[in-house]
């Protein structure tokens, strides 16, 4: 049994050196997947295809192959096929009748057929001869050309004909490595998953840099995300996965930066952390998960000014996508789950955020900032083998409990920014609500009355879920979120 891998058409629309280069990483690409899978796997690169061969003492590989191959960039499609030799055109006649005799009975049915190499037939006359011969010869209905029940699908390759069993769809897109590498901005969320995803799919080695709020539980969800990415569809190469500790930069915008530009300044401080990393290792671009208009920050205003802060390339696959689209892709690439549980802290440390920000104003807000603030969070940063992760993959993300209601003895901790809370304050009667801005709860917790049960509260809910992550994360038992 083998599986013919069609290279995806517009690797065939290059000239002969690059779609040489193309086909043969491509064969790489797919023996270094395969091999993980079996160690006896086969891969032959010919002119315009690769054939692999699944073991005969193991015809239990076929799924498992046929499940890689599916998902390795550079594949326009994939057809499993049962080879056979011939030496005229009655000859694939008769070893084609006994295979089809009983699937075409009581059925509509057309021959079809791919040729390649000198034969003294067309590829017409073999599709003629032997649709006559079983329409003749069986119990089929008879030859319909247009909409059949049936396709019976061959190939012929100089002298071997290969009898077509399926056909699998391929990911499409160029092969990996084929494009330089990109460092995409990664969050866990629906967004950039999703372009993640899109240029892994168009052959570039796609490392992850992730700004980590939520402490170690929010970073399991996004290390699993990433994982799933990488192995998926870009196990053929390594790449790295970047955590980077960004709650002082946050905590820096809070206490210093004017409210209204809280949002685009926390985005150019991103940029300018992923651009110390990407150079370190040679990386040419950043990808975003950012679409236009999706928040105050993604206006196009905005993101010329956030674009000023590096002189790296940023690319932003989805800058079109509807919301919607980005869900409905998330649910065919297999990220959907992990993002529905994991919360994306970006827009919600701002009120009122401006949507045309002047660079000049956001300049003069960021030199508020500590000198050295970018020095130290990128020297802190930690960085892994994608590879390694596998090891924390039974770690699950720690659910969170949420209340409507507030019991006896609990106590509400109002996480929000000062001029969030002065702005809307959170009145209960008979409830004791105590005011602590998330970016001081990590160092004020402790010194609260351990016997006591404590509620999170924002108006979003998404503050208040990664801070009991981090406070669940130090050891406390005594946490919930509170969703009025």
């Amino acid at each position: 049994m083998k599986f013919i891998v069609k290279l995806y058409p517009e690797i065939m629309m290059k000239s002969k050196p690059v779609r040489m280069r193309f086909t043969k990483m491509l064969e790489t690409n797919i023996r270094n997947v395969l091999l993980k899978v079996d160690d006896g796997a086969k891969v032959q690169r010919l002119y315009d295809r690769i054939l692999v061969n699944v073991p005969r003492d193991k015809p239990e590989l076929r799924d498992a192959f046929a499940e890689r191959l599916a998902c390795i960039p550079g594949i326009a499609h994939v057809v499993q096929v049962s080879e056979y030799s011939f030496d005229s055109i009655d000859h694939i006649y008769q070893q084609v009748l006994p295979i089809y005799r009983d699937e075409i009975a009581g059925k509509t049915f057309c021959v079809r057929v791919k040729r390649t190499g000198n034969h003294d037939f067309k590829s017409i006359e073999v599709e003629r001869y032997v649709g006559g011969g079983l329409n003749q010869n069986t119990d089929a209905l008879g030859v319909k050309l247009k909409d059949p029940d049936i396709t019976v699908n061959l190939e012929i390759n100089q002298d071997k004909l290969y009898m077509v069993e399926r056909r699998i769809p391929g990911l499409g897109g160029f092969p990996m490595a084929t494009q330089e590498d990109v460092l995409s901005l990664i969050s866990g969320g629906f967004d950039s998953g999703v372009s993640s995803f899109q240029f892994i799919k168009k052959g570039a080695r796609t490392h992850y840099c992730f700004f980590n709020l939520g402490g170690a539980q929010h970073e399991i969800g996004v290390k699993q995300v990433a994982y799933h990415l990488w192995k998926k569809y870009g196990e053929s190469h390594k790449v790295r996965f970047v955590s980077v500790p960004f709650e002082p930069v946050v905590a820096e915008i809070l206490e210093r930066i004017d409210n209204g530009q809280m949002g685009v300044v926390l985005k150019r401080m991103m940029m300018r952390a992923a651009t110390r990393i990407a150079d370190k290792y040679g990386i040419q671009a950043l990808v975003t998960g950012e679409s236009l208009g999706q928040v105050s920050s993604q206006t196009l205003t905005n993101l010329n000014v956030i674009d000023r802060s590096t002189d790296l390339l940023i690319l932003r696959p989805l800058i079109a996508m509807d919301k919607q689209d980005i869900i409905n892709q998330s649910r065919v690439i297999g990220t959907e789950d992990f993002a529905k549980v994991i919360p994306e802290y970006c827009g919600v440390i701002s009120q009122k955020p401006t949507v045309k920000a002047v660079l000049s104003k956001i300049e003069a807000e960021e030199l508020k900032f500590s000198e050295d603030l970018i020095d130290r969070i990128v020297e802190s940063a930690v960085v892994m083998d994608i590879r390694d992760i596998e090891a924390e993959m039974d770690q699950q993300v720690t659910e969170i409990e949420t209340v409507k209601g507030v019991g006896s003895g609990e106590i509400i901790i109002d996480v929000r920014a000062a001029e969030e809370e002065e702005r809307s304050p959170l009145a209960i009667d008979n409830v004791m609500i105590k005011t602590i801005p998330f970016f001081k709860l990590a160092t004020q917790f402790a010194d609260l009355d351990k016997s006591k049960t404590y509620l999170l509260y924002c108006d979003r809910g998404v503050m208040s879920k990664l801070q009991a992550l981090y406070l669940i994360e130090k050891g406390y038992t005594n946490v919930k979120v509170y969703r009025p």
